[in-house]
C-alpha cells in the first residue's frame, strides 16, 4: 500500500511588499490587504513600472545592443504600451501634448542612462528576470518576484532589484534589504543555496547597497517572517489593525480612512474575521491574502 504525501496545509501567506506594509503599519497592510483599498497611482510609481519593464526587456536583446541609445528609445514605447493596457493611467497627464508629460518622460531616460553608469549589461547574461519565487515553510507561503537572478559559473547566486529613488541613509539600510533577505531566504530554502550578494541599484543617485547574508541570519529571518504572520493573524481575530502613524504617512492614499488623521476605518470583512487563522489552532484557518 502505498501512502501518498499530502502538500504542507496552507495558513498563510506574505509577499515583502505586505509583509513590510505590516511592519510599517499594521493599518495599511488591511487596507491594502484585506480591504483592498482603491489607490491613486503617483507619477513616481509610475515612472518605475516603466524603468523596471525597460531594464527587463534589454537583455532581450543581443550583448552588443544593450546600450544606453536603445534603452532610452525604449521609455516612450513602454510608456504607451503600459497605457493600452491601463489606460486609467493616461489621466495622470492632461494629454500627449502636456509639457509635465515630457519631463516626465525625459526622467525616465536619465534613470534609465544611470543604470549604465553602475554596471555594463553587455558583459551580463542574467539567469532570470522577474523570476516567481515561492516556497512554504512550516505552513507559510512566501512568494514574490525577483528584477533579476545572476548565477556565475561557479554558482554563486546574486539577487539584484532596480530601485528609482535615491540610496537610503545608512540608518535606514535594514529596511532596504528586508525585500532582499526575504528572497533570499526563499532561494535558500528552494535552492538550498545561500545567495552570495544581494545588491540594490539606486538610479537616482546612480549608487548600489551590496549585502552578503549568511545562513545563521537567514534562519533568524525566517523566525522574523513567522512572527509577523502570527501578529497578522492575531490581528484579524478581531479586525484590530492599529495605526502607526510616521513621515510616511505623507505619501498614504488613504487618510479619509485612517483614525490617526481624523478618517473612519470601512466595516472589517466579515468574509475576513470567518477565515482568519488562529495562532493557537492553525488547523482551523483559512489562507489569509497576501
Amino acid at each position: 500500500m502505498t501512502i501518498t504525501e499530502l502538500p504542507p496545509a496552507i495558513v498563510g501567506s506574505l509577499s515583502p511588499s505586505r509583509a513590510a506594509d505590516f511592519k510599517t503599519c499594521p493599518l495599511l497592510y488591511r487596507f491594502r490587504s484585506i480591504d483592498r483599498l482603491p489607490e491613486t497611482p503617483t507619477r513616481d510609481a509610475v515612472r518605475g513600472t516603466v524603468v523596471h519593464a525597460v531594464l527587463e526587456h534589454l537583455y532581450d536583446l543581443p550583448a552588443a545592443g544593450r546600450t544606453s541609445t536603445a534603452a532610452q528609445a525604449a521609455v516612450e514605447p513602454t510608456w504607451r504600451e503600459l497605457v493600452e493596457r491601463e489606460p486609467e493611467l493616461a489621466q495622470l497627464f492632461d494629454g500627449s501634448d502636456d509639457p509635465a508629460l515630457a519631463d516626465w518622460l525625459a526622467s525616465a531616460r536619465r534613470l534609465v542612462d544611470n543604470y549604465f553608469r553602475l554596471e555594463d549589461p553587455t558583459r551580463l547574461e542574467p539567469a532570470a528576470r522577474e523570476e516567481f519565487v515561492e516556497v512554504v515553510l512550516d505552513g507559510l507561503r512566501l512568494r514574490g518576484y525577483i528584477d533579476r537572478l545572476d548565477v556565475s559559473p561557479a554558482g554563486d547566486v546574486r539577487i539584484v532589484d532596480y530601485k528609482t529613488g535615491a540610496i537610503p541613509r545608512e540608518a535606514y539600510e535594514a529596511k532596504a534589504l528586508f525585500q532582499m533577505k526575504f528572497y533570499a531566504l526563499v532561494l535558500w530554502r528552494t535552492r538550498g543555496v545561500v545567495p552570495r550578494q544581494l545588491r540594490l541599484m539606486y538610479l537616482a543617485d546612480t549608487d548600489t547597497l551590496s549585502y552578503s547574508p549568511d545562513a545563521e541570519e537567514l534562519a533568524r529571518f525566517e523566525k522574523t517572517l513567522h512572527a509577523i504572520w502570527k501578529a497578522i493573524a492575531t490581528a484579524s481575530l478581531t479586525g484590530d489593525f492599529r495605526p502607526n502613524p510616521s513621515r510616511l504617512c505623507d505619501w498614504c492614499s488613504h487618510h479619509a480612512f485612517c483614525p490617526a488623521k481624523g478618517g473612519t476605518p470601512p466595516p472589517f470583512p466579515e468574509s475576513a474575521l470567518a477565515g482568519a487563522t488562529d495562532p493557537a489552532n492553525p488547523s482551523r484557518s483559512v489562507e489569509p491574502p497576501v
